[in-house]
């Protein structure tokens, strides 16, 4: 018999596990997303910020040389406002950093974010053909070593990633430029093209490769090719090394599975069972790996782009920290820090379309 007391029981519970509409889900997680990284880019710039103020630089010495009299020393350190309290020094560089001011350069005179804009496509270009590489042979080699634990081929790919991991990307690119540069003369030496095909190609996109093409220049896409094919294979070497380690440690875990055993004993094959069933349940921790591999090669090509005299955002960065320039390397910073985060998030929204348990 139902009574209003269990009748009111019944209504609570009902309130009580009722699920909220699909929309507001959407809504709390987009907020606590937008919460969560505008947190983290906020913990950046006051990083990046009281790092430039505990450096031993004085922005206006590098901006104006020693060579200078107190009062233009004077009047510029009132321009940068190094005048006012470090609290409203604070307000005016979280202002500026959210429009994207980071000043001027002062090694070029021109805008830190325009510079960034102009060297960062060589950079994207140098890291994509890297990635590619990195990734057609890493996770082919990080299955196969799971597939064939403990066997030669196994041993050969833990070697090649503890090399890979160990081995400095700065040694590598000058035997590379001695061997194959002034010995064999296989490659293009340093810079992204030879001088007599610099001028042969309207800068469209800014990636030398994908201009070159559409315009039909293919005797300087060889050239473009040449030159960037040894920083690339370099830089696709740690990456590769990464890569096949994480895959084959995802693949050996899933491998140990029961539901491998069932396939097998249901007669599938095996190559079929690792590739259909097990590098599928792994497939999106993959692509978290590889997303994450790529945006350190977007930042950490620094040595590389060094020592091929690659024009890209590693070597702008590298000449202004040797030009004491803190508005070019606290700007580069924030690109990075941004960078990073862009790429996670993206790596996180696929990580939830394509698995569905995270959802």
């Amino acid at each position: 018999m139902t009574t209003p007391e269990t009748l009111q029981d019944t209504e609570f519970d009902n309130e009580v596990y009722h699920e909220p509409h699909p929309v507001l889900l959407f809504l709390a997680a987009a907020a606590r997303l937008i919460i969560s990284v505008a947190i983290t880019l906020l913990g950046l710039v006051t990083l990046t910020f009281f790092i430039s103020r505990l450096l031993p630089l004085d922005p206006v010495i590098a901006m104006l040389g020693d060579n200078i009299s107190q009062e233009a020393y004077d009047t510029m350190y009132r321009k940068l406002g190094l005048d006012q309290p470090l609290i409203v020094q604070y307000g005016l560089y979280i202002k500026n950093a959210v429009m994207f001011d980071f000043g001027n350069a002062l090694t070029s005179g021109r805008p830190v974010l325009e510079d960034i804009g102009r060297v960062f496509p060589a950079t994207i270009e140098l890291a994509t053909v890297a990635i590619i590489i990195g990734t057609g042979f890493g996770i082919p080699l990080g299955v196969f070593s799971a597939m064939y634990r403990n066997s030669p081929l196994d041993h050969l790919v833990r070697m090649l990633s503890l090399l890979g991991y160990s081995t400095p990307n700065f040694w590598l690119g000058l035997m590379a430029l001695l061997v194959f540069y002034a010995g064999l003369g296989w490659i293009g030496g340093p810079g992204r093209i030879d001088f007599v095909h610099e001028f042969s190609v309207e800068p469209t996109t800014g990636f030398l490769l994908l201009d070159s093409a559409m315009q039909g220049q293919w005797e300087a896409f060889g050239n473009a090719f040449s030159h960037i094919i040894m920083p690339a294979l370099i830089l696709a070497f740690g990456s590769m090394a990464y890569i096949s380690r994480m895959t084959r440690g995802f693949m050996i875990e899933q491998l140990n599975q029961e539901y491998i055993i069932t396939a097998r004993v249901k007669g599938l094959s095996w190559s079929r069972t690792v590739w259909g069933h097990a590098f599928r349940n792994v497939a999106v921790q993959v692509v978290t790996v590889v997303a994450l591999s790529y945006a350190f090669l977007l930042e950490g090509a620094v040595l590389t782009e060094t020592v091929f005299a690659w024009p890209g955002f590693g070597r702008y960065l590298t000449n202004a920290l040797m030009a004491g320039d803190m508005n070019a390397v606290v700007g580069c910073t924030l690109i990075v820090g941004i960078l990073f985060v862009v790429i996670n998030l993206i790596s996180d929204l696929l990580y939830r379309v394509f698995d569905p348990r995270t959802r």
